[in-house]
């Protein structure tokens, strides 16, 4: 049931690259999987349903972790559903995918249990039913096999989760390498290794997959009552009402801890995408584990240009100076004369996986891939490729390519290796969340390097879908250790006793960036108090300025003192971080042994001496066995969140009409997508412009005959405007001949 037009790659490339013939595994290809939200009665909904499309039936219903169904309609069928009584919401299922030594005892996860062995007690997850909604798992590895309980394989319908083995580029690994940092119990142990595995294959080969797929598994676990679910997935939607975030926050509200990946789209503000955008879930950003980080320089007194891993290729290990030459985009005769020698190659024209395979049998010894367009970015191949690569962003491949004009056969790189500890990796999304603007990641963990099972062997991979999981076995940990205790208390704990983080300058990284920074298992385990939430969104002060009175927003807490002894509870004012702010905190208030009490942080805005747009900071409580600190956010206008994103563009199947879809995080009063020349950047035409388009995905088909393009390579230029704000994507798109039927 693959959807093949909405494939987002959101979590390894940025850049699309779309065929002009789409194959399909749909009876009906113009059809495509609509999530249906419902207000009243299924039964009464759904017959007005089929009166309406004439007889179609559910494929889906879900019950648990949205009350709706998911059906396969026309676009002009899911417009007429949207106006029935009782449907509250109709969205198009967009596809998701997947996002990943030392990191298990850095997070504190072996000190604990050695300790706790010390005293006999054994903290490893043992009776922790943890759900992994993912690519499958490979079941017989020898690591995994006395930790899997049981599965279910959406995609096949069958009670078997077994990862694709198809060889070639429908083969996965995801699911099994996300499975051993959980709960491995062999020659690699995971965060909770005794813990009971429970796997959901909602993503097919490629590791694919759809909306409707994901609620279906997070209907199982919550059948199965898990204890803990992992999702390490996602999609580029930064909105907090999409089926997939809303179904996580129903499973918390069942009980589930749920955890799931914030993205790979960093280092960019409003990059999380959903689930990350749950605001129940815990959101897990990525953090760099103990590592000795790659880095290349020209020459004496040059700044050092950092690399970035490239997954599923080998990591960087050159050990002395290379020479290096351009090899453009990467195409066999771009490749003539690179034996031996790295290879600066541009992002674009074709597939990653091509360049470097172009590259490595030319003779190349590695490749350094930049970007394309201003900025990083995270880089992935779907099929491993044995040879060594990395990424650079635009500007540092600019200054190579400046140096190699300069040098000719004389340009050399030298690369040297810097230890590298609890930083952010810097593909790791950003929040905050549109439209709630609440702050996502919640907390962060070690996602680089990351050395996990495969099916067949073992491999080190990069991503927030690593930092997940490590998460999923903290939080079964404290489950075992703590079994009264429910979803919010668990995530407080871990957010709690947080790390923060602070970049290569000593600069704290922003609450958006980092939550309450990296979790340490053995602080959250040893809590005494919990404050919660853990983390403080005051929203959008969007009030007159010319106002003289004083506008006051607030924030209602939870203290619970876990600990065998009356507590007092003090909290800190911040410290002053912008004109016109006024804090007033609770008055100290003491707290009885396994009690809890409720109280408010308000803060002002001053409206005539306001001067800020945002502010953030850290609202610390002191009285507790340790200090907790709590990150909090405040807009004081319209946030400028990007007004467009997501973009995607191709041909139908079956009679040759484009598609495109968009999404509009807080819709738009005018959208305009236009196509120019790759190279001279000269207009070519405009596909499409429209106004007054509701928040939410927005698609639209175009008739063949109003859209007549010829194979070849087009820049994109997609245009936005919503309260004064412009937003422009730029994308590149390859259009190639369509394969005639023989």
């Amino acid at each position: 049931m693959k959807n093949t037009f909405r494939c987002i790659t959101a979590l390894m490339m940025s850049m699309v690259i779309l065929l002009t013939s789409f194959t399909s595994v749909h009876a009906q290809p113009s059809k495509e999987m609509y999530i249906v939200q419902m207000s009243e009665s299924y039964s009464e909904t759904m017959n007005r349903i089929e009166e309406v499309v004439g007889g179609i039936e559910p494929e889906f219903i879900y019950e648990n972790s949205i009350k709706g169904a998911a059906y396969r309609f026309t676009s002009e069928q899911a417009e007429r559903v949207k106006a029935i009584a009782g449907v509250s919401a109709v969205d198009a299922s967009v596809d998701y995918e997947v996002s990943l030594k030392e990191s298990v005892p850095f997070i504190g996860a072996d000190n604990l249990r050695s300790e706790l062995e010390d005293r006999g007690v054994r903290l490893t997850g043992k009776g922790v039913k943890v759900g992994v909604i993912d690519t499958g798992i490979d079941y017989n590895h020898p690591d995994l096999s006395r930790s899997y309980v049981k599965g279910y394989d959406v995609v096949d319908k069958d009670d078997d989760p077994m990862e694709s083995k198809i060889r070639g580029k429908a083969q996965t690994f995801h699911g099994t390498h996300v499975a051993g940092i959980i709960a491995a119990n062999g020659r690699v142990k995971g965060v909770a290794p005794e813990a009971e595995l429970y796997i959901y294959r909602a993503l097919g080969p490629e590791g694919q997959g759809s909306t409707s797929f994901i609620l279906e598994a997070i209907e199982r676990a919550i059948d199965d009552e898990v204890d803990v679910l992992n999702l390490s997935l996602g999609s580029p939607i930064n909105g907090p009402d999409w089926p997939t975030s809303l179904a996580l926050d129903k499973a918390t509200e069942a009980g589930i801890i749920t955890v799931t990946s914030n993205g790979n789209s960093g280092p960019d503000l409003w990059s999380v995408g959903s689930p990350g955008t749950s605001s129940k879930a815990i959101s897990v950003g990525a953090s760099t584990p103990p590592l000795k980080a790659p880095q290349i320089r020209v020459s004496d007194g040059e700044e050092n240009i950092g690399l970035h891993a490239i997954q599923g290729s080998k990591p960087w290990d050159l050990k002395r100076s290379n020479l290096l030459v351009d090899g453009h985009l990467g195409m066999p005769e771009d490749l003539i004369s690179v034996e031996g020698k790295v290879v600066l190659i541009e992002r674009g024209g074709i597939p990653i996986k091509a360049k470097l395979e172009n590259a490595k049998e030319a003779g190349a010894k590695a490749v350094l891939l930049m970007n394309n367009i201003p900025g990083t970015f995270a880089a992935g191949v779907e099929e491993p490729v044995a040879f060594t690569a990395a990424t650079i962003d635009h500007h540092d491949g600019v200054r190579l390519r400046e140096w190699i004009e300069q040098n000719g056969e004389d340009a050399m790189i030298e690369t040297k290796y810097v230890e590298e500890t609890d930083h952010m990796a810097l593909f790791s999304s950003r929040g905050p969340v549109t439209q709630t603007w609440d702050i996502k990641p919640d907390v962060v963990a070690p996602g680089v390097d990351i050395d996990s099972t495969v099916p067949n062997g073992y491999m080190a991979l990069n991503g927030t879908s690593m930092a997940a999981p490590h998460i999923a076995g903290a939080a079964a940990l404290l489950k075992q250790a703590k079994p009264e205790w429910g979803p919010e208390q668990v995530k407080a704990a871990l957010m709690n006793t947080a790390v923060p983080l602070v970049s290569e300058n000593g600069e704290r990284y922003p609450p958006f960036v980092q939550g309450s920074g990296r979790v340490d298992i053995e602080a959250a385990v040893r809590s005494d108090t919990l404050v919660y939430p853990g983390a403080l969104s005051f929203g959008v002060w969007d009030g007159d300025p010319k106002q003289q009175e004083s506008q006051r927003l607030e924030k209602e807490l939870t203290i619970e003192n876990h600990g065998k002894e009356k507590r007092t509870y003090r909290f800190d004012v911040p410290a002053s971080l912008g004109t016109g702010l006024k804090w007033q905190m609770p008055m100290p208030v003491t707290v009885e042994p396994g009690q809890s009490k409720d109280v408010t942080i308000r803060v002002e805005i001053e409206t005539d001496i306001i001067d800020f747009k945002r502010v953030d900071g850290q609202i610390k409580v002191t009285g507790g066995q340790e200090d907790i600190t709590l990150p909090f956010l405040l807009f004081s206008d319209e946030p400028d969140y990007p007004r467009v994103s997501a973009f995607q563009f191709g041909k139908l199947p079956n009679g040759g009409d484009w598609m495109y879809e968009v999404f509009l995080p807080g819709g738009a009063e005018e959208l305009e997508i236009s196509l120019y020349d790759p190279d001279t950047f000269t207009y070519i035409m405009t596909l499409d412009h429209e106004t007054d388009i509701p928040k939410g995905v927005f698609e639209k088909r175009l008739h063949k005959d109003a859209v007549q393009l010829d194979p070849g390579l087009y820049h994109v230029l997609v245009y936005a405007k919503l309260k004064d704000r412009e937003d422009t994507v730029e994308s590149k798109i390859l259009l190639l001949e369509s394969r005639k039927k023989k």
